[in-house]
């Protein structure tokens, strides 16, 4: 059960525009940003993640992305997550530099925060939600979400992701695939973890880090092709180039919960 906080948190959507009483706001694409916080990422990984997304929405590729769309607007929220999602930058729309450098500021002042455990299943949940519960009527839904371990705690990941797909919202992935410590909820294949029991959607990919240096290009990668609505179309790609999904013979989606049960039999 997901502590009270984290409860409250998650379901105080704000969305930082209209009323319940105006029509919403038309947007080419409701994107919400979904990054992994648990104690298996370090410190100093967090900081060149955080700090990538702040950069990205300060770069005139991102702008011009964005003014390049039929409507030329975009809704973000930011959501830091573990074992719980908590909403850390409300939804914004952005529409051109002013709102986009607003949007990055905005993170940049947030803190960094710690969550124990990993439920990628429990941050589609809540990430559906707020998309349901914006005052933002998109064209395009998608969810962000990054991560270096497997499920472990919720419902398993692939009947969150299936959930997910069916009411239209498009999940990809940025799984992060540094070294692996002792005791380490990571897996050295993250990558196809997230290919085969995360991502899904229509158009759906991956951008794989292997190291903490790829982090900013990464993710601008990722939110280039995002915001575009580009299809990708290399099945395998170097560093920081998008990988779409393409499902291979049969993976152990429960390999995060097997490690669980096993860290908890010792």
């Amino acid at each position: 059960m997901l502590p009270r906080w984290a409860l409250v948190t998650s379901l105080l959507l704000s969305s930082g525009g209209a009323s319940a009483e105006t029509s919403p706001v038309s947007v080419d694409l409701a994107l919400v940003i979904a990054v992994d916080v648990s104690y298996s990422i370090e410190m100093n990984e967090l900081r060149v993640q955080r700090d990538g997304y702040v950069a990205a929405f300060r770069r005139p590729e991102i702008v011009e992305a964005i003014r390049n769309g039929p409507l030329g607007r975009i809704a973000v929220t930011y959501v830091e997550w573990g074992g719980a999602a908590v909403q850390v930058v409300p939804w914004t729309l952005i529409d051109g530099e002013p709102s986009a450098k607003r949007f990055s500021e905005a993170l940049r002042q947030r803190p960094i925060r710690r969550i124990s455990f990993t439920s990628i299943s429990n941050t589609l949940a809540v990430s559906r939600k707020l998309i349901w519960a914006s005052d933002f009527d998109a064209t395009r839904r998608v969810i962000d979400i990054s991560g270096d371990g497997p499920n472990n705690a919720g419902v398993p990941a692939p009947v969150a992701r299936n959930s997910t797909v069916a009411q239209g919202i498009v999940v990809n992935g940025l799984p992060i695939q540094l070294r692996i410590a002792p005791d380490s909820a990571s897996i050295p294949d993250i990558d196809v973890y997230y290919e085969q029991c995360v991502i899904g959607g229509d158009g759906a990919f991956i951008v794989k880090i292997s190291d903490i240096s790829q982090f900013s290009s990464a993710i601008l990668t990722k939110l280039l092709a995002e915001i575009s609505g580009v299809q990708v179309s290399t099945r395998r790609a170097p560093s920081a180039q998008a990988i779409p999904v393409q499902y291979m013979p049969p993976y152990n989606c429960f390999i995060g919960e097997e490690m669980q049960e096993r860290s908890i039999g010792r």
